[in-house]
């Protein structure tokens, strides 16, 4: 399916002014040498340069995972089309980014890639890793991608919900951090959670009180309503799990349970990025389908608390990838990650209409992942780049950046 995949490490691109970042700490001199033996491939640090020049020159040699290459005259297929709204680079050379979630309180960005989860503070234009310590594994079909933590979501203003991509199937797990308004000084280590719930081995328990016949992992997305956090994810293609944690009174419950077989609905495989409405009435999916099959995505709407499907559309689009809700227009944007077409990836505006869904390219992008808006409407869009797509078996040569970008168009 999709996401056991994702990429490369950093730079910070803001407007006229260009501060250059690590893909995970505040400054150089703040990473203690055993965080890096912690991570084992170290990131990248933070440098100021003007964002036109290539970062990897600038790092030094040991603070560069060794598979990263990036010719400085590389760049992304366009972000933007003259017509359209504008793609602000933020953040590059990212690693495999695949997941956001924006803090409502202070407006910082959270970032899942391979290395961790980063917070960017768009007004100062600092990034810091937040949670490292992650295993990676390895997913694709013609690249391979390595990937860390994948979905990401707010509970309230103090937690984030980190949904696991970094081990077997069976073994993945849901993870809950208390975040502060301010960086971390240090990087949490992911083992040092505040909850965490799974691993779902084959034999667990469903909300049907049937038991699951394989075991799930990929958390891809995490979507965060009044009663329920719920989480997509890949492991039996049979029936296409969204699993759910009950929330009451505000409060987390302890059970990941499979809740939403997708799969057995719609007959169309890989629930990937979860949203609400704007009212909180109806949980949106993005039913990926096969990478290798062009067209063959869903829009899914169900009831969140029965479980109940309401409608389908077919969307059009490749393999959806990413899907936010403007709190402003209401409208509903999705990425398409274009496995098999990638000239055609990008940033889709998707109207409902009866039975009817279309779709309007906004932007063209570079192999487009997660999107999240903040609460003035700026919408947040990560790329993961290009690698060498004849790369079968190891993870491909990287072309051009992982990316943080950001649209203020009143989308």
């Amino acid at each position: 399916m999709l996401w056991k995949r994702m990429m490369p490490s950093f730079v910070v691109a803001a407007a006229a002014v260009a501060v250059w970042c690590t893909a995970g700490v505040t400054a150089a001199q703040d990473k203690p040498a055993e965080e890096k033996q912690e991570e084992k491939a170290a990131e990248p640090k933070a440098e100021e340069k003007p964002a036109e020049e290539k970062p990897a020159q600038e790092k030094p040699a040991e603070e560069k995972p060794a598979e990263e290459t990036k010719p400085a005259e590389e760049k992304p297929a366009e972000e933007s089309k003259a017509e359209g709204p504008e793609a602000v680079t933020l953040v590059t050379n990212l690693e495999n980014p695949s997941g956001l979630a924006v803090h409502a309180k202070t407006g910082h960005v959270f970032i899942a890639s391979k290395y961790g989860v980063y917070r960017y503070d768009p007004k100062g234009h600092g990034v810091t890793l937040e949670i490292s310590g992650y295993p990676t594994d390895v997913y694709g079909k013609g690249p391979m991608y390595d990937i860390g933590p994948l979905g990401l979501d707010f509970l309230g203003e103090e937690t984030l919900i980190v949904g696991d991509g970094s081990r077997p199937d069976g073994e993945e797990l849901v993870r809950t951090y208390k975040i502060s308004d301010a960086p971390a000084d240090m990087p949490v280590p992911e083992g040092n959670a505040e909850k965490t719930l799974g691993p779902i081995k084959e034999g667990a328990d469903t909300a049907s009180e049937e038991k699951t016949t394989k075991p799930e992992g990929n958390f891809y997305d995490v979507a965060v309503g009044e009663k329920g956090v719920f989480i997509s994810s890949n492991g039996d293609d049979t029936k296409g799990w969204i699993h759910k944690i009950e929330v009451v009174d505000g409060k987390l419950g302890d059970k990941l349970v499979p809740t939403i077989a997708t799969k057995a609905d719609v007959q169309v495989d890989a629930p990937v990025p979860l949203e609400f409405s704007a009212d909180k009435t109806e949980l949106y999916v993005g039913q990926m389908g096969e990478i290798n099959v062009p067209n063959d995505s869903l829009l899914l709407v169900y009831d969140p608390n029965s479980g109940e499907l309401k409608k389908q559309y077919p969307l059009g689009l490749h393999d959806p990838a990413g899907m936010a809700v403007s709190p402003k227009t209401k409208k509903i944007y999705v990425t398409d990650f274009a496995w098999a077409k990638p000239e055609e990836a990008g940033l889709f505006e998707v109207t409902l209409e009866g039975d009817k869904a279309t779709t309007k390219k906004i932007l063209q992008l570079d192999k487009p992942t997660a999107l999240a808006f903040d609460k003035d409407g700026k919408l947040y869009v990560t790329t993961i780049g290009t690698v060498d797509e004849k790369a079968k078996t190891k993870d491909g040569e990287q072309l051009s950046p992982g990316k943080l970008m950001v649209i203020d168009a009143g989308l």
